[in-house]
């Protein structure tokens, strides 16, 4: 059994958010706020957190620093603060994934369990041909050099780990970047990020080896 440590201090989230997780077959345990998540995290066994950037005491982004300094666990952050400044600040303290409310439940277990899949199956470090990402840092590197993405990059980077093999098509894609934007974002502006994010992870960007067009349905990462 999978245990999920929910730090959220909105009890309605907390209430109707546990309910669905136990009924998904995992455990859940509960912090309102920074310091009672520091204790559970230093007695209890937990496999992921859930994490909230505003706190009853504290705030989320304290709380990733120290469970990324102390343990090897995975954090998604859960909140409405969903602008590039938090998305950028989630990822360079470590954050593994991140997604703003309101969402929908089935797509967080969907993305707990990736996490946990990728984390759990190969470590810290995933292999791309030359490019090694690193979901813990949130980082990406190619022939051992870093690979500067922005977030949005990074957050699409990060899209196609989570669902190797399966063709996202373009709406998938969009709505995942309009989430972290938090403004919407057009057609040609997907086209252009992934123009930039095939440049800095394939050797011939002109004939991706990663990042794979399927004409007509969208994009795979074999």
């Amino acid at each position: 059994m999978t245990n999920i440590l929910l730090v959220e201090d909105d009890k309605d989230i907390v209430e109707n958010l546990s309910e669905f997780l136990v009924s998904e077959g995992f455990i859940i345990r509960h912090a309102s706020g920074q310091k009672l998540a520091l204790e559970l995290l230093s007695t209890e066994q937990i496999d992921l957190v859930l994490l909230d950037i505003s706190l009853s005491d504290g705030n989320g982004f304290a709380v990733c620093s120290a469970i990324k300094f102390r343990y090897n666990i995975p954090v998604i952050f859960l909140t409405a603060s969903d602008d590039e400044f938090s998305t950028v600040t989630g990822f360079e303290l470590g954050a593994d994934d991140y997604i703003a409310k309101p969402f929908r439940p089935r797509e967080l277990v969907s993305r707990i369990k990736n996490i946990l899949r990728l984390t759990g199956s190969t470590g810290n470090t995933i292999q791309l041909g030359n490019v090694i990402v690193d979901t813990v840092k949130g980082t990406a590197t190619k022939y051992g050099k870093e690979l500067y993405l922005s977030a949005l990059e990074y957050r699409l980077l990060l899209m196609f780990l989570n669902h190797r093999g399966a063709v996202l098509t373009r709406t998938q894609l969009l709505e995942n970047i309009w989430d972290i934007a938090g403004e919407f974002v057009n057609d040609n502006t997907l086209t252009v990020y992934i123009k930039r994010l095939r440049e800095k992870i394939e050797d011939e960007p002109q004939n991706p080896a990663i990042i794979k067009t399927v004409r007509g349905l969208g994009y795979r990462m074999d």
